[in-house]
């Protein structure tokens, strides 16, 4: 196709030049719209049916998140009490157990083969021993999460390594900034991050992926982003459930996966409330770091995220609610755990609503 694209490449150029020098004026002249990030219910509305690929009821999702913010609420308030204390003040008990700088890349791979070999002895979901290599992040990236997810394209068939990028901070922060970042990412949260990320969350469910083999290869290279993060928050809960133990204690890794579920819920509930209610800050800031027990580094990032990013923060929730559906619907027709697990993981990764129509 490079003759084909040849041609058509000079005038996309001149598009972008285009589009890039009318974004510069109006961000010149202050003009309308551009005074404000906020893009107002109509335009969000219509965002996230475009980002979720689905006609989507954001009044709908929005409500249902709120009340699911007080369902999970009661939930961490009880396990912290058999914990001995209130949600916060456990929390702040198991973020004292937090990684350093030298011992972070060495906890991860620990943490991954704890969870491999967890997985494999429940029959959650099949293992396939893809190669997977964890690497020091790029410094670019450092900062965010503690680790991320870079699995071979979509449609590369050489047999190349799933990278899972762990994270010292960025070398220009304080002690102070440090020391926050991982009382957030302590060792119980990196437990479950490393859910998320590797095992049986994006790593795994990216292996499946790739070995779907329809008529087209179209699908292998449209993925969904709401079913791929949302296998990912559900693996978390799942892993829970079945009593991961972590670093010993099964509730310290529930109480973590509770945590990021609440952030998971708020992502959404700053989504809508920011760009379609007109929510504050200051709103925002007390949401993030009361009802979600956040560290404040880590609230004042998401806020600026929340702007600048309308529509995204919604995929989280959005995904997650869509497969654990998916999956109790499943369960609930007597199929076996790992038999769900497979058939909702055998199709590549599109949305849920199409998965729907060939699981």
């Amino acid at each position: 196709m490079a003759a084909a694209l040849g041609k058509v490449r000079p005038a996309a150029l001149d598009a972008l030049a285009v589009h890039r020098d009318w974004l510069s004026a109006k961000l010149a002249a202050g003009d309308g719209d551009f005074a404000d990030p906020r893009i107002g219910a109509e335009r969000f509305a219509r965002k996230l049916s475009l980002t979720l690929s689905a006609q989507a009821d954001s009044d709908a999702i929005l409500a249902r998140a709120e009340s699911d913010l007080e369902r999970i609420t009661e939930h961490i308030t009880g396990l912290a009490a058999e914990l001995g204390g209130t949600p916060r003040q456990v929390l702040d008990r198991l973020a004292a157990a937090a990684p350093d700088e030298q011992t972070i890349l060495a906890f991860c791979a620990g943490a991954l083969a704890a969870q491999t070999e967890f997985v494999r002895d429940r029959d959650l979901v099949t293992l396939y021993d893809d190669p997977v290599e964890l690497i020091d992040m790029p410094e670019i990236d450092r900062g965010v999460a503690v680790a991320y997810c870079d699995s071979p394209g979509p449609l590369e068939t050489a047999p190349l390594p799933t990278f899972i990028a762990v994270s010292p901070t960025p070398a220009d922060w304080t002690p102070e900034r440090t020391a926050s970042f991982y009382r957030e990412y302590n060792r119980h949260m990196v437990h479950n991050l490393m859910v998320h990320e590797a095992m049986p969350g994006h790593y795994l469910q990216l292996q499946h992926s790739r070995r779907f083999a329809g008529a087209t290869r179209l699908r292998a290279a449209l993925r969904s982003g709401s079913f791929i993060e949302g296998w990912a928050v559900y693996a978390e809960r799942l892993m829970a459930e079945h009593g991961y133990p972590g670093e010993g204690d099964p509730r310290a890794v529930r109480m973590q996966q509770l945590k990021m579920q609440l952030r998971t819920t708020i992502n959404a509930i700053l989504d809508a409330r920011v760009h379609a209610h007109g929510m504050t800050e200051t709103e925002a800031m007390a949401l993030m770091t009361g009802r979600g027990f956040q560290e404040e580094g880590e609230a004042a990032g998401k806020w600026r995220r929340a702007l600048l990013t309308s529509a995204q923060l919604s995929t989280y929730y959005v995904g997650y609610t869509e497969v654990s559906d998916l999956a109790a619907e499943l369960a609930a027709s007597g199929l076996a755990e790992r038999a769900a697990h497979d058939r909702m993981l055998g199709h590549g990764s599109p949305p849920v609503r199409l998965l729907r129509t060939v699981i």
